[in-house]
């Protein structure tokens, strides 16, 4: 087991064990929240893994998943408004540890990796993923009220 795995063992371990148990207990806004941040802690996971086992494999799956996570918290933001209006979520601080920890994992990948395509996938899927995340957070908080105005 190199570096790489142990990493990816604990980002996975304590990340995704937490984001479990908040989806399967809690208010609806906690269990919608905890989704919203398996992505951001499942992402990371992967490109880790990918490093650790040397699979450009994993990489498009956290591409994916950088895509299309954020999406899937969009539509539940959106088919879940009126549930969530009396008491929007606010979990600013996991969000914003969730997106540090995608942009360091990035950033040290990146260093790694050195110039090229490699590199580029690496950034597209980190800005995917942190400003998908911080999107789909702030939709769930209501913070978009003044585009359902039209």
């Amino acid at each position: 087991m190199n570096g790489w795995l142990l990493a990816a063992t604990a980002v996975l371990a304590v990340g995704l064990g937490a984001s479990l148990w908040g989806v399967s207990t809690g208010p609806l806004g906690r269990r919608v929240t905890a989704q919203n941040l398996s992505t951001a802690l499942l992402c990371p996971g992967l490109l880790l893994l990918a490093q650790g086992y040397d699979r450009t494999s994993y990489v498009d799956l956290a591409l994916l998943l950088a895509l299309l996570g954020p999406v899937g918290t969009l539509v539940f933001a959106r088919l879940l408004a009126d549930e969530l209006a009396g008491d929007p979520p606010r979990a600013w601080g996991p969000t914003w540890a969730a997106a540090a920890l995608g942009t360091v994992v990035v950033a040290v990948l990146c260093a790694v990796t050195g110039p090229g395509r490699a590199m580029v996938k690496l950034l597209i899927v980190g800005a995917l993923l942190v400003g998908g995340n911080l999107i789909a957070s702030r939709a769930l908080s209501g913070g978009f009220a003044e585009v359902d105005r039209g």
